[in-house]
């Protein structure tokens, strides 16, 4: 045998093999798409057998429509948290969640991990805020129905009717009380965004959620601020922040961060990437930037946080927020009803995924009750030498102590057993924004001296060029 027929016929069984292992993977593959479309269909087949029998032996008559969408919401529920169907009363109302005016109560909600539903915070001169609801309260009944069981928008949609009145009963953990708490809806405007001037030049803005036109907001607040005086450094309040709208957390991480990625939205074909960049030419990169977030800190907020974390433009302080990082879209159905579907998770600019994880932030600092923390504070008491009798003054005089030895006794008023919830958040006392300001105080310090130190270098480099001249 040639050796050509040799190759040839080797080439031929290498084929063959190739052709034959081919058809293999392919029938394998065929078999198993089969394998799948017919467990599908017996599913769906089991699913008609179950809905026959109610439908012919339940006790009382049935309605098919209602029946089918409770399989519906269950089968989403089944899914993760913040999938849901919408029937046509929930969607109208989805659509006009965003618009920062609505009907309702005016507290933001959470589905707790013990399926309850749970305050995260009552936005301020709410009906809910001015009738004393608390974060942190659990409402188990709604007009004397129970919410276990309740979606997260079913519970919402119970709640937001204009004009009637509503009772909630909510269990207080931290009195271990249940309340009755009756309450007025009525419209909601929500401003997004709240700023103050603290000292120092320092300013402070609170971002409650994200909403139409809450960077507009933000940057007409960083406006405002700047008018009254040159900006050293700001406080961005993202506490208890349940998020909102995509677009406008870029747009108000844009505001901060001159180029690059904000945040990445990767679905279930890991190839399909939606990235989202800041444009240039926005940001204000002129102003120091401290974050402070919480627990409740979710989604829009932790994109925001994120990206200015891994941007290192900003010191991130507080706890480890909520990881609420997946994607809902709202997919329209017949008849005025609605699906909404988790399609994606957000990824920080690093790449790191926010589900489940959260933000962790540069300075862990837990939030302390501004009222105790002002009470604490004036306990603090020292003896120093401008207390002693006789002491030597400034001046090198002999002079007389500033308060008697001893007296350190301090006016304190009688505690009270329940503080008011209807008390505004005052930026001055908060703790957590007092060490905020604290730090930024000491970022705008290191950066003096660091001029300084960059000046007396570039004096010493020219002072040694002249010598070296003089030399020549």
């Amino acid at each position: 045998m040639t050796r050509l027929v040799k190759i040839l016929l080797v080439l031929s069984l290498v084929v063959t093999s190739v052709i034959i292992s081919g058809a293999v993977v392919a029938k394998e593959s065929k078999s198993k798409k089969s394998l799948v479309t017919n467990e599908k269909y017996n599913e769906i087949a089991l699913f008609n057998r179950v809905l026959n029998f109610v439908e012919q032996q339940y006790v009382e008559n049935v309605d098919t429509k209602k029946l089918v969408h409770g399989a519906i919401k269950g089968m989403l529920e089944a899914l993760d948290p913040h999938s849901s169907f919408l029937p046509p009363e929930i969607y109208h109302q989805m659509r006009n969640d965003t618009s920062g005016k609505f009907g309702g109560l005016g507290i933001k909600i959470w589905l707790g991990e013990d399926g309850l539903l749970t305050v995260v915070h009552p936005m301020e001169d709410t009906p809910a805020w001015k009738a004393g609801v608390k974060a942190g309260d659990k409402i188990i009944r709604i007009n004397g129905e129970a919410t276990k069981g309740l979606s997260l928008v079913e519970a919402v949609a119970k709640m937001r009717e204009k004009g009637e009145a509503i009772r909630l009963t909510v269990f207080r953990e931290e009195s271990d009380e249940i309340k009755e708490i009756e309450i007025i809806r009525e419209e909601i405007k929500v401003k997004s965004v709240r700023e103050q001037m603290l000292v120092d030049n320092i300013g402070y803005v609170r971002l409650s959620h994200f909403q139409e036109k809450s960077a507009r907001e933000m940057k007409r607040a960083l406006k405002s601020l700047d008018k009254k005086k040159k900006l050293r450094g700001l406080v961005l309040d993202l506490r208890n922040n349940p998020g909102g709208l995509l677009d406008e957390a870029v747009e108000v991480a844009n505001l901060f961060i001159d180029g690059g990625v904000i945040v990445s939205t990767i679905g279930r074909d890991k190839k399909q990437e939606e990235v989202k960049k800041a444009r240039s030419g926005v940001a204000r990169t002129d102003i120091p930037l401290v974050v402070l977030v919480n627990g409740n800190s979710a989604s829009a907020a932790e994109i925001v946080a994120g990206a200015l974390k891994d941007h290192n433009r900003a010191l991130i302080l507080g706890s480890r927020t909520f990881g609420k990082g997946s994607v809902q879209t709202v997919i329209p159905l017949a008849d005025d009803m609605g699906l909404k579907l988790t399609i994606a998770t957000y990824h920080t600019p690093n790449g790191t995924s926010i589900q489940a994880k959260g933000i962790t932030p540069h300075v862990l600092l837990d939030e302390v009750d501004p009222e105790l923390y002002s009470k604490a504070k004036r306990k603090a008491s020292y003896l120093r030498e401008a207390d002693l009798r006789n002491h030597f003054g400034a001046e090198g005089r002999v002079e007389n102590s500033r308060r008697k030895i001893g007296d350190y006794t301090q006016k304190r008023g009688k505690d009270k057993s329940e503080r008011k919830s209807r008390e505004r958040m005052d930026p001055e006392k908060d703790f957590q924004i007092q060490r905020a300001v604290a730090h930024l105080k000491s970022l705008d310090f290191y950066k003096r001296v660091l001029q300084q130190e960059e000046t007396t270098e570039r004096k010493v480099g020219r002072s040694k060029k002249k010598q070296g001249r003089a030399k020549i």
